[in-house]
C-alpha cells in the first residue's frame, strides 16, 4: 500500500512519473496509469484499468475492473464506466499500417454523469450527453443525447432517465419529475433539459 498526498495507490498497480491524483482517489491492484495522466478528486479505479497518457478523468468517477482508458478520452465529474467496458481511439486499426501517436487518435468526450453499462464499446470519436446512461453490452456509434437511454447494437436511444438514472415519464406537455434526483425534466424537439 502507498499512501501520500491524501490518494491511495496499492502495492501492485503501477503509477508513471508526471501523473496527477487528486485526493481521497483510490487505484486498485494491478491497475496502471501512464504519463501525463490526470485524475480528479474521490476517484476509484477498480482493478486492472489502464489509463493512457494524457487522459483527463474529472472528480468523482467510478471505474470498474478491466477498463482501459485510452488517449483521446475524456471523463467530466461523476462519470460511471462498468466492468469490462470498452472505449476506442481508433477507427481502422491495422497491425501492418500501424498508427501510433495522439496524431492518429480520435477523441471521445464523456459528459458529466453519464453511466456505461458493462461490456459496452463506445467507438471513438464520439460524445456521451450529460446524465446518459449506455446498458450493458451496447456499442455506441454516434453521439449520444444528455439524459438518452441507449442500449443494443448499434446502440439506439428507448426512453430518457434522470440525472440519478430513473426512468423519466414525460407527459402530454413533455415535463417529468423525478423524486429520487428532486428535479423537473423537459422534453421539446427530441431534446431533454432539467430545471
Amino acid at each position: 500500500m502507498i499512501e501520500k498526498l491524501n490518494y491511495y495507490i496499492n502495492n501492485h498497480a503501477v503509477v508513471d512519473d508526471n501523473v496527477e491524483i487528486g485526493e481521497g482517489t483510490k487505484i486498485w491492484h494491478f491497475s496502471h496509469v501512464q504519463s501525463g495522466a490526470k485524475i480528479g478528486k474521490k476517484c476509484v479505479l477498480g482493478q486492472n484499468v489502464n489509463v493512457g497518457n494524457n487522459v483527463v478523468i474529472g472528480d468523482y468517477c467510478k471505474v470498474q475492473n478491466n477498463v482501459s482508458i485510452y488517449e483521446g478520452v475524456t471523463l467530466e465529474n461523476y462519470v460511471f464506466c462498468g466492468p469490462s467496458m470498452v472505449f476506442t481511439n481508433i477507427l481502422d486499426p491495422k497491425c501492418k499500417y500501424p498508427q501510433v501517436g495522439v496524431q492518429f487518435y480520435i477523441k471521445t468526450l464523456v459528459k458529466e454523469g453519464a453511466s456505461i453499462g458493462a461490456n459496452a464499446t463506445i467507438v471513438c470519436g464520439h460524445t456521451l450527453g450529460k446524465h446518459c446512461m449506455i446498458g450493458a453490452g451496447s456499442v455506441v456509434t454516434k453521439d449520444v443525447p444528455n439524459y438518452a437511454l441507449v442500449i443494443g447494437n448499434p446502440g439506439r436511444i428507448v426512453g430518457w432517465v434522470s440525472e440519478a438514472g430513473k426512468k423519466l415519464k414525460f407527459d402530454e406537455n413533455g415535463n417529468a419529475y423525478c423524486e429520487k434526483s428532486g428535479m423537473n425534466y423537459f422534453l421539446k424537439d427530441g431534446i431533454v433539459t432539467s430545471d
